[in-house]
């Protein structure tokens, strides 16, 4: 059994040495048979130099180096398609993901388990980021046809078939914790505490985290737009129900018409309303067009890869 290791890199010249020193140290109680597979997401820093290093001093470092910042999606996808392994744990490289977590994935593994997954508990979060967190998850997961569960994120293992599966989706738009559950198989959980980030700065601002979240629920249905549809129908009963009451209180009891503060205020709603939609429309129209566009996910600039995908 070979064990890949994926790692995304993107600006990590503070943890990436630390990384791979303890990474290496516990993957050697476990297996001789191994290989890191980096990938340089177009970092400004001396990641690339770092990761040039470590190649050239251990054979079991491969790398790739993508021509600019592609994100982490399609560093994922990049790191999955060149990876060896019978096993795959993907891995962020600022020690968040305790490797001392990849015996129990590995455990797992020869139970006969194609996904193994490393769910993260919320010990040491703060109130406000444990709320914001469980409403995200009860949100999206009203909007979304496959079941998304807090705390857990990309750090697991896959199998050589969990991972075929998913470099076999060609889609543009990725959205990979929806695409972890879309593709199913046989899969069990393990929780591990909450890990700070050993040094250099998270990389997921408020505005990414905000439009990863906009990405999950476009790309998972058309719920949306059935929204849309619902929230319409409902504008226009509501305004027919207007109409008609505001009528028979002028004939009946020769009620007024409503000035211009009605007027304006249904103007405005139903106005938002559509604006809105017309918004989500457009997200699904924008990913129709890059994905009949059929562009590349990534470009590899330069790489250090195993002798077998190299001549793929």
């Amino acid at each position: 059994m070979t064990l890949s290791i994926v790692v995304p890199c993107y600006n990590e010249e503070k943890v990436l040495r630390a990384f791979y020193s303890e990474t290496s140290l516990e993957i050697h109680k476990l297996t001789t048979d191994y290989e890191f597979v980096f990938v340089n997401d177009g970092s400004k820093d001396d990641t690339l130099n770092i990761l040039r290093d470590l190649a050239s001093a251990d054979s079991s470092v491969h790398y790739i180096s993508f021509s600019r910042n592609f994100g982490k999606e399609a560093a994922m996808l990049a790191g999955l398609k060149y990876a060896t392994g019978d096993a795959i744990v993907i891995m962020d490289a600022d020690l968040q993901h305790p490797p001392t977590l990849i015996k129990e994935l590995l455990e797992g593994y020869n139970d006969g388990y194609d996904q193994v997954i490393a769910k993260r508990t919320r010990t040491g979060d703060s109130p406000v980021r444990s709320f914001v967190s469980r409403l995200y998850y009860k949100v999206m997961n009203k909007f979304v046809d496959i079941e998304l569960v807090d705390g857990i994120g990309d750090f697991r293992l896959l199998s050589r078939r969990a991972v075929d599966s998913l470099v076999s989706l060609s889609e543009y738009n990725r959205f990979s914790k929806g695409l972890f559950s879309w593709i199913g198989y046989n899969e069990l959980i393990i929780e591990y505490e909450n890990v700070l980030r050993s040094d250099g700065e998270s990389k997921w601002t408020f505005s990414k985290l905000l439009n990863y979240g906009i990405d999950g629920v476009i790309s998972f249905n058309n719920k949306p737009l059935r929204l849309s549809i619902y929230l319409g129908l409902l504008t226009t009963i509501f305004g027919l129900l207007y109409v008609i009451t505001t009528f028979v209180q002028i004939i009946l009891g020769g009620v007024e018409v409503p000035g211009y503060f009605t007027l304006i205020s249904a103007i405005l709603f139903i106005g938002g309303i559509q604006l809105i939609f017309l918004g989500v429309i457009g997200e699904y129209i924008g990913r129709i067009y890059y994905e009949t566009k059929r562009r590349p996910h990534f470009i590899v600039a330069e790489k250090k890869v195993s002798e077998v995908k190299q001549k793929a």
